[in-house]
């Protein structure tokens, strides 16, 4: 059966229906305009006097609710605009929603009956009651200005005449309605992408038709493809453009070189994780006869071979960035390009985009040059085994680069240290992993520990990309940044009413002391149960890190100036970055911006999306590891706490599940809000947030992505 109730639109000859959104919608096409009732009815096309008469009665209602206003006896204009704001729609789980609104202090409850059509993250025009309802401002949808999304994964329920679609999706709170000749085909319980076409005003559920039949839920594919769908990312190349990008001339000429700094002779190796096929960066190393050192941060000269106003540029526009799901990558570019051409593989020759830097044995630098160079990268480290180097578990079996390693490293600790001491906070956040067979099936999940190879890396293009955006920025001409706003003083207040449960403290007087006590407080965490909650809740509680041309700094990081430059195989707005540096380098006047802004507000949509397929496909292969694993017990730590129940995240693994409070039998349990906590009539006994407790596995849920778990009670 559907989660839902499901019926065919019909239609009442007795009675108008959302006669009141109906009339609302004409005073809004135009609300300069006096109106009366028999203007409205024949706009309405209602020539009856039964329905004359309802629509003189609707009239009425609105004046009485302040929605239109009554000018002259029976003439009527839309009611004052300080009632109507735009904003976007926020569907919450139980199907009601909020609107958040630009010019509103607080957000509007919109109660279900009163969305109009409207589905979560739409804009849309929302008319507030000027009376609260249960102390809440509550309004009502006027109007879909934009809709965010029409195509939905779901499940096939088919009939014999019609079927209907059950999205995946908890926010979409209708079943899509299919005739026969839109199931492509599709049969009952097949998983399906939908698009909506349609949704008549008098209308329960939106019509639509099947655009691919995705397979059988459950079927492992299937559900990654289905990931990929339901945020609107594709999951293969169109055969133009891979034949494009099959027929791109690959060989380097001497006259390319000519153009460029020969660096083939400098010391080079990349560092990269042990599965990756695409290599973004090397690391070259020279000591000068000064004393310095000459480090250079090369990068894959991706725009030399990704031309603009062609089928691949419109293509990686707009899928904007790789995504690295569980057990694949979809990438930005085709394979060729990214695992070839551009790949900094060992011992071949590559066209990059370096910046080259004279630093001192403290780390400083001293002089910096940015251009295009040609490579030779001399070896490949997985980052286990440059980390075996630094510990001197083992030596390279090249002196020389693990000498410049050791000495990388050592300038990297020294960046780092001065980095941290500017107000830079120390976000190393834990990362699930899984080793999966050859049909990708789970083996085993284990949590990535960011080391000081890891930490060489990041420091060396973190420095790098500084320096683009700053070598730009002080220039004052137009240029995309990364930036990171100052966090809401509102969340940084939620987190410490969490944190308090726990002891932590964090002091958000000032700049310094907020950031001296926030990475106190994630240094305190780190290894222990509640590490991985408090540090999600911590990095929730900030700013979201956005492409923009509106340079503020990046705050988590301490930097006035801050770019995306070392990564153009999987992001599009390092490609821009690549392109306006050339450009500014070859003495260009700065461009318009609003091109440009488009371009970073496109990039960090899709940057969005691709996180949240990301997190989708991790949970999916968490549900599905623990579904071999039902009769064992499992230590966890409770990570919310909920009128409906508890949230466990377990410890090994980090797979989050629930209890449900009806499964929680030895007392009658009610929410505690104030102490985040279910706590029993009876016996007092209390289950709170970061509380220690231990479950076995109730249910798993591959398609929702769920895990109900049982309570081990004392």
């Amino acid at each position: 059966m559907s989660k839902r109730k499901k019926r065919i639109p019909s239609r009442n000859k007795n009675k108008i229906k959302d006669l009141d959104r109906k009339i609302l919608e004409i005073f809004n096409l135009n609300p300069n305009k006096i109106q009366n009732y028999k203007q409205i009815a024949s706009k309405l096309e209602v020539f009856d006097t039964q329905g004359r008469n309802q629509i003189i009665q609707k009239l009425k209602e609105l004046e009485v609710d302040d929605r239109i206003e009554e000018v002259s006896i029976g003439k009527y204009i839309i009611a004052k605009k300080r009632y109507y704001h735009e904003g976007r729609v926020e569907v919450t789980s139980r199907g009601n929603a909020y609107v958040i609104c630009d010019d509103l202090e607080h957000d509007v409850y919109i109660p279900m009956r009163n969305l109009n059509h409207a589905l979560n993250n739409d804009i849309v025009k929302v008319y507030v009651y000027k009376r609260r309802v249960n102390k809440k401002q509550e309004g009502e949808v006027i109007e879909v200005l934009k809709r965010a999304k029409i195509d939905f994964v779901g499940v096939l329920e088919k009939s014999k005449n019609f079927g209907f679609v059950v999205p995946d999706d908890p926010k979409m709170y209708a079943d899509i309605f299919v005739s026969p000749k839109d199931l492509l085909g599709a049969e009952d319980g097949d998983k399906v992408l939908a698009e909506i076409t349609d949704w008549p005003s008098n209308s329960k559920n939106p019509f639509g038709k099947i655009l691919k039949v995705l397979g059988k839920p459950g079927d492992h594919d299937t559900e990654i493809h289905s990931i990929l769908l339901e945020y609107g990312l594709p999951y293969s190349f169109p055969g133009h453009v891979e034949t494009y990008a099959a027929e791109i001339p690959v060989d380097i000429t001497e006259a390319e070189i000519a153009k460029r700094r020969d660096m083939r002779n400098d010391l080079t190796f990349t560092i990269d994780p042990k599965d990756a096929k695409d290599f973004d960066d090397a690391l070259s190393f020279k000591k000068l006869k000064n004393g310095n050192y000459q480090i250079g941060i090369h990068i894959a000269d991706v725009s030399h071979y990704l031309k603009e106003d062609t089928v691949l540029e419109e293509e990686a526009y707009n899928r904007a960035t790789s995504v690295y799901l569980v057990d694949r990558v979809v990438p930005m570019l085709p394979e060729i390009l990214s695992n070839n051409v551009c790949s900094l593989r060992p011992n071949e020759e590559k066209l990059t985009f370096s910046v080259v830097f004279e630093m001192d044995r403290k780390g400083h630098v001293l002089e910096t040059w940015f251009g295009r160079t040609v490579i030779y990268s001399n070896k490949r480290f997985t980052y286990e085994g440059a980390q075996e180097i630094i510990e001197s578990v083992s030596n390279s079996d090249d002196k020389e680069i693990g000498e410049a390693i050791l000495i990388m490293d050592d300038l990297a600790k020294k960046i780092r240290k001065r980095r941290m001491q500017q107000g830079a906070i120390s976000f190393d956040k834990t990362e699930v992993k899984f080793e999966l067979d050859e049909n990708a099936n789970p083996l085993g999940v284990y949590v990535k520990e960011s080391k000081d190879a890891n930490k060489l890396i990041e420091e060396f293009m973190l420095l790098a990309n500084k320096h683009v955006a700053q070598f730009i920025g002080k220039q004052k001409k137009t240029f995309v940044y990364r930036v990171h706003d100052e966090p809401n003083i509102d969340k940084l207040v939620l987190l410490q009413g969490v944190i308090n449960k726990f002891g932590y403290k964090i002091d958000t007087t000032s700049r310094d002391s907020t950031v001296k006590t926030l990475n106190r407080l994630l240094a305190d965490v780190h290894g222990k149960a509640e590490s991985n909650m408090i540090e999600t809740l911590t990095i929730r509680s900030m700013s979201k890190a956005i492409y923009t041309t509106d340079n503020i700094g990046h705050y988590g990081l301490a930097f006035d100036y801050y770019t995306h430059f070392t990564s153009p195989i999987r992001r599009y707005p390092d490609v821009i970055v690549h392109r306006l540096l050339q450009f500014y380098l070859d003495g260009g006047k700065s461009v318009k911006v609003d091109e440009y802004e488009e371009k970073c507000r496109h990039s960090s949509e899709r940057e969005y999306m691709a996180t949240k397929a990301e997190r989708d496909s991790i949970k999916y292969m968490q549900v599905k590891y623990m579904q071999d694993h039902q009769n064992m017990e499992f230590l966890g730590v409770i990570s919310g706490v909920t009128e409906w129940g508890l949230y466990i995240e377990i410890i090994d693994n980090k797979c989050e599940g629930m209890v449900r409070i009806k499964d929680i039998t030895s007392d009658y349990f009610i929410f505690d809000e104030k102490q985040y906590a279910l706590i029993g009539q009876a016996r007092k006994k209390m289950y709170q947030l970061g509380d220690q407790v231990t479950v076995t596995v109730k249910h798993t849920d591959l398609e929702r992505k769920h895990l109900d778990f049982n309570l081990i009670e004392d």
